[in-house]
């Protein structure tokens, strides 16, 4: 033990000479980092030894600036340390690669614009594998794209306007906050981790997926072709999300929300608000915890709506075959068959005649209309 201590001491004590604590500190603290397993102490991943800081930059910059990125190789971008750098006048730039791997760094550009208040980062001949960290201050505009495999990573950073745009590489934003969010990728996943806020338009192309747990905003629209769409939570003004091929899956979402898929399913957890979804030959399964309008259509699926039994609604089913749970009180109702289909009509609860309405439109397959408790679809959540 006492000879295992003594090497580690002198591989720190060489990181330190040849300048890699930098580059350990980024590898303990960023993603893929430390595992923590059940009831288990961190697990620490070992630095690539072959990796290290190649250059480093210092840049004064305005605290209200913007950073513009033209990288192939991965970007994480972070705020300064505001005990560090009280003023936030800073712009640090650090690229980390291996060791010899210094290749197309002379065509590296790294200026800060004083009049545009613009920070570049600019290359088209560095090495894809390097990796370029940016600490900028907090309240920072972006403007990024990343060609290639090249990633890009966003972290805690406030903005009026960011755009992120990458061909095969995949976009993490994490406690973003802005104005106006653009992601757009022709092959990479879009990752949302923690709270991003903001009018927020995600973009995948091809299979690309698209990954959030929380999005908060007035206005969020995000469109995949035939990669998944997953949400965990949604608390929107409004939103429209769509998918040509992928499925739709979300946990509990509020507000005035839209969703389209042509061959993908819909699966909600909660809807607390307005719902317009259709899809044209996938499922819809939906819980509305809190009713506004619903209007759901699979023209050649099926339909499951759960409801808690005390939801005061009118209801209009339509499908090849309806099923309405015999736990659930239908005042009012009314069948009418037509065209190799039936139509139910009713009433939950006494719900008045201007109260809202639950529609559920299925002509090539079947409507299930079921009772689910809050605490029922919270298990379903976990």
């Amino acid at each position: 033990g006492g000879l295992r201590l003594c090497q580690l001491r002198v591989w720190i004590g060489e990181a330190v000479e040849r300048g890699t604590c930098r580059a350990y500190q980024a590898r303990l603290y960023g993603s893929g980092g430390c595992e923590r397993g059940p009831g288990s102490e961190p697990k620490v991943t070992p630095p690539d030894p072959e990796r290290r800081t190649l250059k480093e930059w210092t840049l004064l910059v305005s605290p209200f600036g913007r950073l513009l990125a033209r990288l192939p190789c991965d970007l994480t971008v972070k705020p300064l340390d505001p005990l560090t750098y009280p003023d936030a006048d800073r712009v640090l730039v650090a690229v980390s690669g291996v060791e010899g791997g210094a290749q197309g760094l002379e065509g590296l550009q790294v200026r800060y614009d004083k009049e545009r208040k613009e920070m570049a980062i600019v290359s088209e001949t560095i090495d894809p594998q390097a990796s370029v960290e940016v600490e900028a201050p907090l309240k920072f505009d972006l403007n990024i794209k990343s060609s290639g495999s090249g990633c890009v990573k966003v972290q805690k950073i406030e903005c009026d306007n960011c755009k992120i745009e990458t061909e095969q590489g995949t976009s993490i934003l994490q406690s973003v906050k802005g104005q106006k969010l653009h992601v757009q990728t022709k092959g990479g996943k879009v990752i949302c981790l923690g709270t991003v806020y903001g009018n927020i338009d995600i973009h995948a192309s091809e299979k690309s997926t698209v990954t959030v747990d929380k999005l908060q905003g007035s206005s969020v629209n995000i469109s995949t072709e035939d990669g998944l769409l997953k949400a965990k939570y949604l608390y929107t003004e409004s939103s429209f999300l769509s998918s040509a091929a992928g499925d739709i899956t979300l946990g509990s979402i509020h507000g005035n929300i839209t969703l389209q898929s042509k061959m993908g399913n819909i699966r909600i957890d909660s809807s607390s608000g307005c719902l317009k979804a259709s899809t044209h030959q996938g499922a819809i399964d939906v819980y509305i915890s809190q009713l506004g309008e619903v209007d759901l259509k699979s023209h050649k699926g099926s339909i499951i709506v759960k409801v808690p039994s005390s939801l005061q609604t009118n209801v209009q089913l339509s499908g090849k075959e309806v099923d309405v749970n015999s736990e659930i009180h239908v005042q009012e109702m009314a069948e009418v068959h037509k065209d190799d289909g039936i139509t139910i009509t009713g009433i939950m609860n006494e719900a008045g005649k201007h109260e809202k309405w639950i529609k559920a439109d299925a002509p090539k397959g079947s409507v299930s209309f079921r009772s689910q408790s809050w605490f029922q679809s919270l298990k379903l959540q976990d």
